[in-house]
């Protein structure tokens, strides 16, 4: 296994990263665009999935990390719903609805799992050494 020295090494904020560039291309068509609140809401939670991973693993401890996981997975849950208006709106199609949709459940499990491995490991993070 691959020591993870960089936020940048995770699996799971590079798809968080993949999730936000998939909602920014969603946002920029047609009358989505128009509604900026909506833009504004979905992009920042999509936003805010890779940030608070990044922000808590830099934190050098697994329970601040653990903590900004479950924000990450909160906003996870934000994007999803987001979603569900976008596509009540007819911003995006049920097959754009469907690919995100899915794509952020995978995030949520991935967070899901990570912070589980947080809790039961034995292993405390760089500040407690």
């Amino acid at each position: 296994m691959a020591t993870i020295e960089r936020f940048e090494d995770l699996k799971v904020w590079k798809a968080a990263r993949e999730f936000c560039k998939e909602i920014h291309q969603m946002t920029i068509h047609d009358d989505f665009s128009k509604d900026f609140k909506l833009v504004s809401q979905i992009k920042a939670s999509s936003g805010s999935i890779m940030d608070n991973i990044a922000e808590g693993f830099e934190r050098d401890g697994n329970k601040e990390f653990g903590q900004f996981l479950s924000f990450s997975k909160g906003s996870c849950g934000e994007s999803r719903s987001q979603l569900y208006r976008a596509l009540d709106n007819g911003y995006i199609s049920k097959e754009e609805f469907d690919q995100a949709y899915a794509h952020a459940l995978e995030i949520s499990k991935m967070l899901s799992g990570f912070m589980t491995y947080l809790k039961e490991s034995e292993l405390k993070g760089k500040k407690f050494k």
